[in-house]
Protein backbone atom coordinates (compact mmCIF):
# COMPACT_ATOMS: atom_id res chain seq x y z
CA UNK A 1 0.00 0.00 0.00
CA UNK A 2 3.51 2.16 -0.17
CA UNK A 3 2.38 2.74 -3.96
CA UNK A 4 1.79 6.04 -5.35
CA UNK A 5 -1.20 4.92 -7.57
CA UNK A 6 -2.48 3.09 -4.24
CA UNK A 7 -2.36 5.94 -1.70
CA UNK A 8 -3.70 8.16 -4.23
CA UNK A 9 -7.30 6.51 -3.67
CA UNK A 10 -7.80 7.56 -0.44
CA UNK A 11 -8.03 10.91 -1.69
CA UNK A 12 -12.09 10.59 -1.80
CA UNK A 13 -12.42 8.86 0.78
CA UNK A 14 -10.54 11.00 3.16
CA UNK A 15 -12.25 13.78 1.57
CA UNK A 16 -15.97 12.53 2.23
CA UNK A 17 -14.42 11.43 6.00
CA UNK A 18 -13.27 15.46 6.51
CA UNK A 19 -16.77 16.80 4.63
CA UNK A 20 -18.78 14.42 6.90
CA UNK A 21 -16.94 16.58 10.25
CA UNK A 22 -16.89 19.63 8.42
CA UNK A 23 -21.42 19.44 7.44
CA UNK A 24 -22.58 16.80 9.57
CA UNK A 25 -20.60 16.39 12.81
CA UNK A 26 -20.30 20.21 13.14
CA UNK A 27 -21.18 23.57 10.82
CA UNK A 28 -18.38 24.31 9.09
CA UNK A 29 -19.84 27.09 6.84
CA UNK A 30 -22.13 28.87 10.20
CA UNK A 31 -17.77 28.76 11.30
CA UNK A 32 -16.62 30.30 7.67
CA UNK A 33 -19.42 32.97 8.16
CA UNK A 34 -18.63 34.59 11.13
CA UNK A 35 -15.09 35.40 9.56
CA UNK A 36 -15.15 35.45 5.90
CA UNK A 37 -17.64 37.06 3.15
CA UNK A 38 -19.84 34.78 1.78
CA UNK A 39 -18.69 34.32 -1.99
CA UNK A 40 -19.87 30.32 -2.32
CA UNK A 41 -23.39 30.21 -2.97
CA UNK A 42 -22.80 26.72 -4.00
CA UNK A 43 -24.40 24.46 -1.14
CA UNK A 44 -21.27 22.07 0.32
CA UNK A 45 -22.82 18.85 -1.21
CA UNK A 46 -22.53 20.06 -4.73
CA UNK A 47 -18.56 20.98 -3.83
CA UNK A 48 -18.33 17.76 -2.29
CA UNK A 49 -19.41 15.83 -5.78
CA UNK A 50 -17.65 18.39 -7.63
CA UNK A 51 -14.49 18.04 -5.87
CA UNK A 52 -14.49 14.28 -5.32
CA UNK A 53 -15.58 14.25 -9.20
CA UNK A 54 -12.68 15.79 -10.34
CA UNK A 55 -10.25 13.99 -8.06
CA UNK A 56 -11.60 10.72 -9.36
CA UNK A 57 -11.48 11.70 -12.72
CA UNK A 58 -7.43 12.50 -12.35
CA UNK A 59 -7.09 9.75 -10.31
CA UNK A 60 -8.06 7.64 -13.24
CA UNK A 61 -6.59 10.00 -15.97
CA UNK A 62 -3.01 8.81 -14.04
CA UNK A 63 -3.94 4.89 -13.44
CA UNK A 64 -4.18 5.36 -17.56
CA UNK A 65 -1.77 7.60 -18.12
CA UNK A 66 1.18 6.93 -15.22
CA UNK A 67 3.52 9.41 -15.87
CA UNK A 68 4.84 12.69 -14.20
CA UNK A 69 2.50 15.05 -15.57
CA UNK A 70 -0.63 12.97 -14.81
CA UNK A 71 1.11 12.71 -10.96
CA UNK A 72 1.57 16.95 -10.97
CA UNK A 73 -2.44 17.10 -12.00
CA UNK A 74 -3.09 15.10 -8.86
CA UNK A 75 -0.98 16.38 -6.56
CA UNK A 76 -1.81 19.52 -7.36
CA UNK A 77 -5.35 18.65 -6.67
CA UNK A 78 -4.23 17.40 -3.27
CA UNK A 79 -2.38 20.49 -2.41
CA UNK A 80 -5.53 22.68 -2.55
CA UNK A 81 -7.59 20.79 -1.86
CA UNK A 82 -6.47 18.94 1.44
CA UNK A 83 -2.59 19.93 2.41
CA UNK A 84 -3.46 23.82 2.08
CA UNK A 85 -7.04 23.23 3.45
CA UNK A 86 -5.69 21.41 6.45
CA UNK A 87 -3.32 24.21 7.38
CA UNK A 88 -6.35 26.76 6.67
CA UNK A 89 -8.03 24.92 9.59
CA UNK A 90 -5.32 24.40 11.82
CA UNK A 91 -4.18 28.44 11.44
CA UNK A 92 -7.85 29.75 12.09
CA UNK A 93 -8.35 27.95 14.64
CA UNK A 94 -5.43 29.44 16.40
CA UNK A 95 -5.87 32.33 14.54
CA UNK A 96 -9.41 33.15 15.82
CA UNK A 97 -8.96 30.92 19.24
CA UNK A 98 -12.38 28.95 17.88
CA UNK A 99 -12.47 25.57 16.41
CA UNK A 100 -12.61 25.54 13.07
CA UNK A 101 -14.10 22.13 11.80
CA UNK A 102 -12.73 20.05 9.51
CA UNK A 103 -9.15 20.87 11.87
CA UNK A 104 -9.46 17.31 13.28
CA UNK A 105 -9.29 15.44 10.11
CA UNK A 106 -6.96 17.91 8.28
CA UNK A 107 -4.62 17.38 10.70
CA UNK A 108 -5.41 13.23 11.29
CA UNK A 109 -5.96 12.25 8.06
CA UNK A 110 -5.43 15.29 5.20
CA UNK A 111 -1.59 15.62 6.30
CA UNK A 112 -0.54 12.23 7.06
CA UNK A 113 -2.23 10.51 4.06
CA UNK A 114 -0.61 13.12 1.96
CA UNK A 115 2.71 12.76 3.53
CA UNK A 116 2.66 9.58 2.51
CA UNK A 117 1.36 10.24 -1.35
CA UNK A 118 3.97 12.67 -1.45
CA UNK A 119 6.93 10.52 -0.54
CA UNK A 120 5.23 7.70 -2.48
CA UNK A 121 5.74 10.23 -5.30
CA UNK A 122 9.24 11.30 -4.53
CA UNK A 123 10.36 7.32 -4.34
CA UNK A 124 8.70 6.58 -7.84
CA UNK A 125 9.98 9.40 -9.46
CA UNK A 126 6.88 11.52 -10.34
CA UNK A 127 8.61 14.78 -8.05
CA UNK A 128 11.96 15.30 -8.83
CA UNK A 129 12.93 17.87 -6.07
CA UNK A 130 11.77 19.63 -3.09
CA UNK A 131 11.55 22.31 -5.29
CA UNK A 132 9.17 20.90 -7.92
CA UNK A 133 6.74 20.22 -4.78
CA UNK A 134 7.39 23.67 -3.28
CA UNK A 135 6.07 24.64 -6.88
CA UNK A 136 2.98 22.27 -7.02
CA UNK A 137 2.43 23.44 -2.96
CA UNK A 138 2.88 27.24 -3.99
CA UNK A 139 0.26 27.30 -7.03
CA UNK A 140 -2.01 25.01 -4.29
CA UNK A 141 -1.80 27.98 -2.23
CA UNK A 142 -2.74 30.52 -4.88
CA UNK A 143 -5.95 28.29 -5.78
CA UNK A 144 -6.91 27.64 -2.57
CA UNK A 145 -6.73 31.48 -1.78
CA UNK A 146 -8.37 32.73 -4.80
CA UNK A 147 -11.42 30.58 -4.29
CA UNK A 148 -11.67 31.61 -0.90
CA UNK A 149 -11.62 35.28 -2.31
CA UNK A 150 -13.36 35.10 -5.36
CA UNK A 151 -15.41 31.94 -5.22
CA UNK A 152 -15.98 28.36 -7.10
CA UNK A 153 -15.36 30.03 -10.41
CA UNK A 154 -11.63 29.42 -9.86
CA UNK A 155 -12.69 25.61 -9.60
CA UNK A 156 -12.82 25.87 -13.47
CA UNK A 157 -10.32 28.08 -14.32
CA UNK A 158 -8.04 25.75 -12.51
CA UNK A 159 -9.23 22.56 -14.43
CA UNK A 160 -8.62 24.26 -17.39
CA UNK A 161 -5.27 25.52 -16.58
CA UNK A 162 -4.76 21.76 -15.35
CA UNK A 163 -5.53 20.10 -18.70
CA UNK A 164 -3.25 23.25 -20.69
CA UNK A 165 -0.48 22.06 -18.32
CA UNK A 166 -0.34 18.12 -18.67
CA UNK A 167 -0.62 19.13 -22.56
CA UNK A 168 2.29 21.43 -22.12
CA UNK A 169 4.26 19.53 -20.22
CA UNK A 170 3.66 15.73 -20.55
CA UNK A 171 6.70 15.65 -22.46
CA UNK A 172 9.08 18.04 -21.02
CA UNK A 173 8.45 16.36 -17.42
CA UNK A 174 8.86 12.65 -19.25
Amino acid sequence: MDKFKNLIVLGPLIYAIHHFEEHVIFNFREWRLKYFSDNNSISTETILIILSSLLLIFIFFHLIRNNRASAHLILFFLMTTQVVNAFFHIFFSFYYADFSPGAITGTLLYLPINFLIIQAAFKEGHIKSKIELCIIFLLGISIFVLFEIIGPIIIGTSIIVSVLYYFLFRNKLS
